[in-house]
């Protein structure tokens, strides 16, 4: 009889021989940040959880509030290959928050039930503005996508979903790529 395997143990299988789990890539969507207006506070915050979580992490781009840059920004991570591409900002209901509309269009498959989850455990943590978050998660490529909100909490939160999750959608995404 099989018995049920820890999330450790699943991650444990899908390190590299590095230790590693992969790349990744951050997409912070900020007018104020892309012009220079103030310093990005959020990536560093990114990349401190992602490589905790044992992910390398590729670089931080930063972009504006428009589709076209944000799609860019999307599928130059994919071409690069990275595993896992994070954007944060332009997930609410705002007429600049347009991170959800771009990554739509690039997603080849999406993964409603992170998505839900993150926004799930927003609220459970009695962030209100977590039920607004129009945020997408889903693969293009074999890539895995992930859309959050801009606050810290918000990244906090949804890295502390989405992390038990990483090494298994990337070890998936691996198979799909033997096939």
């Amino acid at each position: 009889m099989e018995h049920p395997r820890s999330t450790a143990a699943m991650q444990d299988d899908t390190l590299g021989d590095d230790g590693l789990l992969g790349r990744a890539l951050i997409v912070i969507v900020d007018d104020r940040v892309s012009t220079g207006e103030v310093t990005d506070t959020i990536g560093p915050l990114v990349t401190e959880l992602l490589a905790e979580a044992g992910l390398v992490v590729d670089g931080t781009i930063v972009v504006p509030g428009e589709a076209v840059a944000i799609r860019n920004a999307l599928n130059t991570a994919v071409i690069g290959g990275v595993d896992l591409v994070v954007t944060v900002g332009g997930t609410g209901v705002a007429p600049r928050a347009v991170t959800a509309d771009a990554t739509a269009g690039v997603l080849d498959r999406p993964i409603p039930g992170i998505a839900e989850a993150i926004r799930a455990s927003g609220l459970a943590a009695g962030a209100v503005d977590a039920g607004l978050s129009r945020g997408l998660v889903g693969v293009s490529g074999s890539t895995l996508v992930v859309n959050l909100a801009a606050s810290r909490a918000a990244v906090r939160d949804g890295m502390a979903t989405l992390t038990p999750l990483i090494s298994h959608v990337i070890a998936e995404l691996s198979g799909l790529e033997e096939n």
